[in-house]
């Protein structure tokens, strides 16, 4: 009987191989899926944590070369102390209070207190923010712009501010104006978030309201509150060594691709195109500058041309994740042109003492940027919102959206009400509780050994 069977039970092998096949199949698949998740979350986490440390370089050495660079001998070092404190200062409180005010769930204007002490923060992702890397990572890397910001508005009071006074203002300032920023922006349920809920979609790829419109706003009101430095427009304040600011922007530039293509949140094509935007944008905004003074003075300078480079990675800062490498170039240009105009003939005509221009280069650009975010964003290189039938929803003019426009107008100017109206809260209350002007005789010593005991270059060699 066995040997009748015989030819038979290959086949009866078979079909029982077969019929265990489909739970076999889904394990196997169930595993490759699995494998695929861990090295996507891998590689993207790998870009993200490279992402923030490029945006941390910006801040030291990049901005605290760039603006100790611009600054009298005298001032250096209290200059760039001023970028060193903030990544202490700003780290301490992202950690404890403001990472929660940013992106818990709270009300449209501030977050509440879900992430208080960084509770609940680890190294699951949150899918409402990035699904495949870390809570954590996005925690550090967002951390890295509270670090920057407020960085930005010390070239508006440089030389002239009490270091005492500097530290309340800041911490004001975080609280007041950039938490509340973040989350309407950033943070679900805030009242810009494109993505998540807000009532008025604004797109802010990486920061143009965020950072650096309401950054430059409040270094205006800053430069205004604190009045001219002694002997403004009366005595030479020329920058004491263009080689260190040349050193800073071009850490800026290199830095600023973690900004922009890190804001992608993965390391796939949308990081791709950002990052192309963002050097495009930096390349045509120092040639606009570029050609507006050559044409002017008769001669293009290297400070012209790493101002007008920032002046770009500003302005293509909201739009880097959402429009093509030829807009990018045109966004760039306008804004050499224009901040040159705003630093060189708006600036003097006022006779407000922005001492590092803050105000001239990061509100002025960080306003054209928002606003021809509205005109060239494309759902060709940024699809994420999509309409009740799962198509490309039209992002800007050039898609047919003319509303995205008004819709980032009035980003723009809540970020400008907020940064105007906060610094000057926040001016009042450090002013009120130890003064805000070092004395004329600090002044004239100099901020380094009246503030800090030291020198950064012996005067007297």
């Amino acid at each position: 009987m066995s040997k009748k069977l015989f030819p038979f039970l290959p086949l009866l092998t078979a079909g029982m191989a077969l019929a265990q096949a489909p739970e076999t199949l889904e394990k196997k698949v169930e595993a490759l899926q699995a494998a695929t998740a861990s090295a996507q979350m891998a590689g993207d986490n790998a870009w993200m944590l490279a992402s923030c440390a490029l945006v941390l370089l910006m801040t030291a050495p990049g901005l605290a070369l760039f603006y100790g660079g611009l600054v009298r001998r005298k001032n250096v070092l209290g200059t760039m102390m001023h970028s060193f404190i903030l990544m202490v200062l700003a780290t301490i409180l992202w950690a404890t209070v403001g990472y929660s005010l940013s992106f818990s769930e709270g009300n449209s204007f501030v977050g509440g207190f879900q992430y208080l002490f960084l509770n609940g923060v680890g190294v699951e992702p949150n899918a409402d923010y990035a699904a495949t890397i870390p809570h954590l990572t996005f925690m550090a890397f967002q951390m890295m712009f509270a670090i920057i910001t407020p960085a930005l508005i010390s070239g508006a009071y440089a030389e002239r501010i009490k270091f005492s006074a500097m530290l309340v203002y800041t911490t004001l300032w975080l609280l007041i104006v950039y938490f509340p920023m973040a989350h309407m922006v950033w943070g679900k349920g805030g009242l810009l978030n494109a993505f998540l809920g807000g009532k008025i979609p604004c797109f802010d790829f990486a920061g143009g309201t965020v950072v650096h419109i309401t950054s430059g706003v409040s270094a205006l009101v800053a430069a205004l509150y604190l009045k001219p430095r002694q002997g403004y427009m009366q005595e030479p304040m020329r920058p004491h060594s263009l080689v260190l600011s040349f050193i800073g922007a071009a850490l800026l530039w290199f830095g600023w691709f973690g900004f922009n293509a890190g804001s992608a949140l993965s390391a796939g094509g949308l990081a791709t195109s950002a990052f192309v935007a963002t050097h495009f944008g930096a390349a045509a905004a120092a040639a606009g500058w570029l050609l507006a003074e050559w044409l002017k003075n008769g001669k293009p300078s290297i400070l012209g041309g790493i101002s007008g480079c920032v002046a770009g990675l500003v302005a293509i800062t909201p739009a880097s994740g959402f429009v093509k490498p030829m807009p990018a170039l045109l966004i760039g240009f306008a804004a050499g042109v224009f901040c040159y105009f705003m630093v060189t003939v708006v600036k003097m005509k006022l006779g407000y003492d922005d001492s590092l221009d803050a105000f001239g280069v990061h509100g002025a650009g960080g306003t054209l940027g928002a606003v021809l975010t509205g005109v060239f964003a494309t759902s060709a290189v940024n699809n994420a919102l999509k309409g009740a039938n799962g198509q490309p929803l039209p992002l800007g003019l050039v898609d047919g959206n003319a509303m995205q426009v008004v819709n980032q107008a009035m980003g723009a100017g809540i970020a400008i009400v907020l940064g105007a109206v906060g610094s000057f809260v926040c001016l009042k209350i450090a002013d009120v509780l130890c003064g805000l002007r070092a004395s004329g005789e600090q002044e004239t010593e100099g901020l380094d050994l009246a503030m800090h005991g030291e020198e950064g270059y012996n005067l007297e060699a």
